[in-house]
Parts: structure tokens; sequence; C-alpha cells
């Protein structure tokens, strides 16, 4: 008999090149529940938020796309950085205090499809917030199964400021690089865990609690293993997380006439890193003056701090992998560490997704009805809040 023809065997690397769509696909397919649930929330949120809009004769389009900080981002995606401006009190806002990876994406997006910024600002935020909720869908799925995945994805898209997630804002596409860093540091694909980190920390200044969880795992492993000590793949992870944040800082620096002229733009902000002793007077404020109450916004911000303070506890007690509690406890650092813009705290929060696991674990645990309207009641709330915040609130979420 003759032997028939050879059949090529493909190298190792290409098969799993070939199977990687099959994966994205199957992966896809079991965080379908977790996005269309997510999807819901925000779509529930918004609803409202026009509903009040068209009762008031307000644009909800401008208020999802052109408040606050999303002008300063439409500002860089059309005209580069350069923009001062004189606030009161003394202070100088310019725009250098903004990363660059959104209005990138942003100005990306509208060169290649012929939309308005705004536009673009909002397509890069909508698709943004579901690669984060996919993400977090898939830590949470990693670390503790498919149920909690969902909850927590879930949970991320009803909390109190999470309308933030659906505007023209850069904190959703930070959470989808820092959620997708965090998976593949579980997952042992270092590369990509260096990748997204170096992006994260182009996207937002406490970007860089990505890129510490990335060091702190590559670190720890190089220290138990002779093995990871040898995997060229650790130490390039290591050389790339952090260039990012660093990369920005010094091209900053070389704007602005110092190696820490970044921070000098911060403090020209109003904000500084003060270990926590102005927003220890802020919280004293809140609860313990008794003359005129603070706004609303202030009282929800004074909330996230403590909330986030006791979530970081019960996180660190359910002992998660490091990486993921190293990436929480900076972020809550820089967020309660940092003065001024204390209604913004819970916005600063956002990509704090771990701090959600204890509560994530705890629903899938109570009866179904319960969580249920749990779930729920939390989607309500945040979608009145969402549209007080764009709409009644006067102060940048």
């Amino acid at each position: 008999m003759h032997p028939g023809p050879a059949v090529a065997t493909p190298p190792a690397g290409q098969e799993r090149v070939a199977h990687l769509p099959r994966r994205v696909r199957g992966a896809l397919r079991r965080a379908a529940p977790a996005l269309a649930l997510y999807a819901a929330a925000r779509l529930a949120g918004l609803a409202v938020a026009g509903a009040v809009a068209l009762r008031t004769h307000r644009s909800l389009w401008t208020a999802l796309g052109t408040s606050w900080d999303s002008n300063w981002y439409t500002g860089i995606a059309q005209h580069g950085y350069g923009t001062t401006l004189a606030g009161r009190h003394g202070f100088t806002y310019t725009d250098l205090a903004f990363f660059p990876l959104y209005p990138a994406l942003q100005r990306s997006l509208a060169t290649l499809v012929p939309v308005h910024m705004t536009v673009a600002g909002l397509v890069v935020a909508w698709l943004s917030a579901l690669a984060a909720a996919w993400g977090i869908y898939a830590v949470g799925e990693l670390l503790h199964g498919r149920r909690t995945g969902i909850a927590l994805a879930l949970l991320w898209g009803t909390l109190l400021h999470a309308v933030v997630e659906t505007m023209a804002y850069s904190e959703s596409l930070m959470t989808a690089l820092s959620a997708w860093s965090l998976y593949a540091l579980l997952t042992r694909r270092r590369l990509w865990a260096g990748v997204l980190a170096l992006l994260a920390g182009l996207t937002r200044p406490n970007g860089v609690a990505v890129a510490v969880a990335v060091l702190c795992a590559a670190g720890l492993a190089v220290l138990r293993s002779r093995h990871d000590r040898r995997d060229w793949r650790v130490w390039v992870s290591m050389a790339l997380a952090p260039l990012g944040w660093f990369g920005y800082l010094a091209w900053v620096g070389t704007r602005s006439g110092g190696p820490l002229g970044y921070f000098e733009i911060e403090r020209d902000w109003g904000s500084r890193f003060d270990f926590g002793v102005s927003e220890i007077r802020f919280l004293k404020h809140v609860f313990t003056d008794r003359g005129t109450p603070p706004h609303l916004a202030y009282y929800m911000g004074a909330a996230a701090v403590l909330v986030a303070l006791a979530a970081l506890v019960l996180l660190a007690l359910d002992r998660p992998p490091l990486p993921v509690l190293v990436y929480a406890i900076v972020l809550v650092v820089i967020a309660v560490g940092g003065s001024m813009f204390y209604a913004c705290k819970p916005r600063f929060l956002l990509p704090a997704f771990p701090l959600l696991l204890p509560a994530a674990v705890a629903l899938t645990r109570a009866r179904p009805r319960a969580g249920a309207a749990l779930l729920a009641g939390f989607a309500v709330v945040s979608a009145v809040y969402g549209a007080y915040t764009l709409f009644y609130a006067g102060t940048a979420p």
C-alpha cells in the first residue's frame, strides 16, 4: 500500500490563532446574558433621562455629549492640546490635565466615519462601556462562576453614577482596558496584560492602578518561580505596563517646563494628593456642619467614599488574587487621598469594579426573587439619580 499524502500540521502558535475566533465567540455567548442585562439597565437609565429632557425642554444629547469634561475631550480631539482657561479663585485650567487615548479614539472615529465629533465621542464611550461590562463579567466568572460574573456586570451598570458610563467621558474606556488587563493577568497572558495596562495609563490619571497591579503580579511571580524568572514575557510586561502613564507625564513635562509639570497642572486645577486630609475635613463638614447643608451631589460623594472603604475591607477579607486587590486599593487611595472635586469621587471610583465582588457573590447566594428585586431597585435608583445628575445637579458628575 502506498502511504497517503502527508497532512501538514500547523505549528502550535498557528493553531491557537486559528482557534481564537472560536474562543472569542464562545466567550461572547457566555457573556451575552450579562451584556444584555447591562445594556437594558443603561437603556432604562437613558429612557428616564430622556423623559426628563422632554418634560423640561432640554437636550439629552447635549447633556450626554457636551457636558463638563466632554467639552475638554472634544476640544482636544478637534484641535489638539493647547487650551487654557482662567477659573475662579485663582485657578487655571489647561487641557494637559486630560490624558490622550480617549480623544485620540474620538478623533480617529470621526475621521474614518464622517460623523460629528460629539457623536464620535459618545460612540467610543458606549462601545467602551460594553467592552467594560464584558471584561467585568469575565473577571467575575473566572473568580466565582458565571452567575457572579453576570451580577458583577449588572451591579456596575446600576451604580449611582452609572450614567457616566454612557456620557462622553473616559471612565468606561479605562474600565474596559483595566478589566481585560486583569483578566489577562489572571489567565497568565502577561504580554496582553502589559499592553492593556499601557493603554489604560494613557486614558486617565488613575490608570496607573492597573500598571501597579501588573508590576506586583509579575514581581511576585519572579520571586516565587524560577520558570517565571526565565520567561521573557514577564519582564516585557513589567516594562510595558507603566510606559503609557509615565510616557504621558514625561511629555507633559516637556510642554510645561519640568518633570513634575503634570502635578503642577493638577494643582492649578485645585487638585493635589494630600493623603486624605482634605477628605476627612470634607466628610466632617458634610455630616457635622449645622449650617447650610452641602449640595446633594456632595452627600452622594461622601457616601460613595465611605461605601468604597467598607467594600475594600470586605474584598480584602475575601482574599482575591493579588492583582485584583492591588488594583482596587490603588484606585481607592487615589480617590480618597486627592483633594477637591468631592462630588466627582463616585466617578473616580467607577473603574474600581472589584469592590463590587463581595456584593455580587452575596447576590448569587441570595434567593433568586430577592436578588432580582434588589437589582431592579438599584436600577431604578440609578436611573433617577442619573437624570438628576444630568439636569439638576449643577456640578460635574
